[in-house]
């Protein structure tokens, strides 16, 4: 099982469709909404990332709704 982690924000359709995709893929994994929560806004921002989403997939970086990328992180 992937560890996976998604960085959002309550206005990002990019987020919600990232989202959406993991879910129809039945990939589980915690949201931190960058809009809401201080301390993820800080880690996004320790990362080096000003926008989202931000998938970290054990441990690998994926700026933005990279379906390729995410897609062979996930062996999917």
């Amino acid at each position: 099982m992937a560890d996976v982690t998604i960085y959002t924000s309550n206005t990002c359709p990019y987020c919600v469709a990232a989202k959406n995709y993991l879910d129809e893929k039945g990939v589980g994994y915690t949201e931190k909404n960058v809009q809401t929560d201080k301390e993820a806004r800080k880690e996004l921002m320790a990362m080096g990332h000003m926008g989202v989403p931000v998938l970290v997939i054990n441990g690998e970086e994926v700026v933005g709704f990279d379906k390729p990328r995410i897609d062979d992180l996930l062996s999917l």
